[in-house]
């Protein structure tokens, strides 16, 4: 009957398990579609609307709206880099042996392993071969080491022990980017905040909370800025300006952000998001009336009744700032003194358009100011570096792994009657048809030195 095994080695063998590495990815793959196809962090209003009351329940339950804070997503990325720590450990030992004490001599069975292997025969002592081979595989690839042994002569070289290690590297690149990546999950945030034009804000909040994140400074908004593809009133670009100041002092003044140029301050990022008016528009017209010349500049806001000569009055109803394909438009209601309104289309970049109307007061569009709100994301990220570094070794170790390679040649030489036979043979432990055809060029030169 077997003895019961340790529980500690059969701990340490589940996490060097392949399948446990296997079926980990297969989790964290499946785990990331989620968080792709679900967007995260929204307001739970925006969830309820989408999913319905029951399904949000379970999927709030299941922390699918916020699933790279979840403990069971963390618990994943855990194991993982436990399981990628004892694969490594597993293996270390013997890579590092393979590295420190290779085999320098070479016997009939290890030969028969080499796919790159080749015999010869020559005339001369062994001293005078061992010499000639010694400074050919010198020339040709490394100095090697000589071992005499039982008669025999051995010669042993390599190349690029330390390639082994690459996949090393690569391995603690991962663990570098999950160690960054718990960091900024842990002690960083994504927020969002409006500012208002000309207001100013030293807090911001974070989704999916009521509560908002101090961010011991003020970021203003000093100016909000938009513009339109031409005959549409689709945004293509909006722009903010804003001013940093701490402790009372300005410390970044109307630096301009827009998509995919944020701002950046300790550590804290401001990326351009959203944008949206607020409050009431405020218009000037110029309003002539037909009957008598007079001219009068008026102004007020949208909605709005403003008094015109003889007791008529008007109000903009809408407005657009790129209408159709003519610029700037306000949709006016005018009521004169007899009550009865029209409603029309008064545009700023045509002046006199309104005179073809043939009312009793010609309107012309002079300006009016919308003032906006800029909508901001924030993000602090304080693992950013330490995935940056991740990343760095990853391409290290990637570089390593699949560029370079150990390369090791053995030559045996010993007495056969009256001459002396040689042994060659090489491997390598990655990159095999590269090596096939540095062999193939070596074995050539060697004849040619052999025979010469």
């Amino acid at each position: 009957m077997n003895a019961k095994r340790n529980p500690i080695d059969a701990l340490w063998d589940f996490f060097c398990s392949l399948k446990l590495t296997i079926a980990t990815l297969i989790l964290l793959a499946l785990t990331s579609i989620i968080g792709t196809v679900i967007q995260q962090n929204l307001p739970p209003q925006d969830y309820l609307q989408r999913y319905g009351e029951t399904t949000y329940r379970i999927f709030d339950a299941l922390d699918f709206f916020d699933m790279y804070h979840s403990w069971w997503f963390l618990a994943l990325l855990g194991i993982f880099s436990i399981n990628l720590v004892a694969c490594s450990i597993k293996r270390l030992p013997r890579i590092i042996k393979v590295v420190k004490e290779p085999v320098l001599v070479a016997e009939d069975p290890l030969y028969r392993t080499f796919s790159n292997f080749e015999e010869h025969l020559v005339k001369g002592s062994m001293d005078q071969v061992r010499d000639r081979l010694v400074a050919f595989v010198g020339k040709n690839f490394t100095n090697p080491v000589v071992t005499e042994k039982d008669g025999k002569i051995h010669l042993f070289a390599q190349k690029g022990a330390y390639a082994r290690f690459g996949v090393y590297v690569t391995h603690l690149s991962i663990l570098v980017i999950f160690i960054g990546a718990i960091v900024g999950t842990l002690f960083g945030y994504k927020a969002f905040v409006n500012i208002v034009e000309g207001t100013q804000t030293t807090q911001v909040w974070p989704r999916g909370s009521n509560q908002p994140i101090d961010l011991g400074f003020a970021v203003r908004c000093d100016e909000f800025s938009v513009s339109f593809y031409e005959g549409s009133g689709r945004p293509k670009e909006f722009k903010s300006l804003l001013t940093v100041s701490e402790n009372g002092q300005t410390v970044i003044e109307k630096r301009p952000i827009i998509v995919n140029d944020p701002l950046t301050y300790k550590g804290i990022t401001f990326y351009q998001s959203s944008y949206g008016p607020t409050g009431d528009a405020v218009f000037k017209f110029q309003v002539k009336v037909r009957a008598t010349g007079e001219v009068v500049d008026v102004s007020g806001r949208q909605g709005q009744r403003i008094q015109l000569p003889g007791g008529a009055s008007f109000r903009v109803v809408d407005y657009s700032p790129s209408f159709q394909n003519f610029g700037p438009g306000a949709r006016v209601e005018v009521t004169p003194a007899d009550g009865k309104r029209t409603s029309f289309v008064v545009l700023k970049a045509f002046p006199q358009f309104d005179e073809q109307r043939g009312g009793a007061f010609v309107f012309s569009l002079l300006d009016f100011k919308q003032r906006y709100y800029t909508g901001l994301q924030v993000a602090k990220d304080p693992g950013v570096w330490v995935v940056w570094t991740g990343c760095l070794l990853l391409v290290v170790g990637t570089m390593i792994a699949f560029f370079l390679s150990h390369r090791r040649i053995w030559m045996t030489i010993q007495p056969v009657k009256d001459k002396v036979g040689i042994k060659l043979g090489g491997s390598a432990h990655r990159n095999q048809p590269a090596f096939e055809l540095f062999m193939d060029e070596f074995k050539k030169n060697l004849k040619t030195e052999l025979n010469s």
